[in-house]
């Protein structure tokens, strides 16, 4: 078993606050490609322009059995929104809401404690659907 600390970070955008509502994160092996295991996740809503210029933060930990991450899932909830001058609009994520935000890893874990930073791109997870819409299509990558 080893320890598996999961990381945010954002790069800068336009937006002036754009917060997500962060459930849970679960993790597969590839020891067993059936099973998400849950860590232990810091749930709230963070707004990710707080996690620019070399700032992050602690998004989940646990221990996971010492082998190849193949995936991370991202369980998101409803006080989703983004602040475009001064005003704040929701912005819509059914597909993270339900069945959760996939992200491909394929990262073999080493025996000691193993950090993952996620850089959760703000400006080009957004899109603007029309007369205040917007609508979350989450890009994430993985900071080496």
């Amino acid at each position: 078993l080893v320890r598996l600390n999961v990381r945010l970070t954002d790069n800068p955008t336009n937006f002036q606050k754009v917060n997500v509502d962060i459930r849970e994160l679960r993790v597969k092996m590839a020891g067993d490609s059936s099973q998400w295991l849950i860590l232990s996740t810091n749930a709230g809503v963070y707004n990710l322009l707080d996690f620019q210029n070399g700032l992050d933060t602690l998004l989940a930990t646990g221990t996971v059995p010492g082998d190849v991450l193949m995936e991370l899932r991202f369980l998101l909830g409803d006080n989703n929104s983004v602040v475009v001058d001064g005003v704040q609009f929701p912005l819509d994520a059914p597909s993270a809401q339900d069945s959760g935000l996939k992200i491909k890893v394929d990262q073999a874990l080493n025996l000691d404690i193993n950090t993952l930073t996620l850089d959760f791109d703000a400006q080009q997870s957004i899109l603007q659907t029309g007369a205040g819409a917007y609508k979350l299509k989450p890009v994430i990558r993985i900071k080496s």
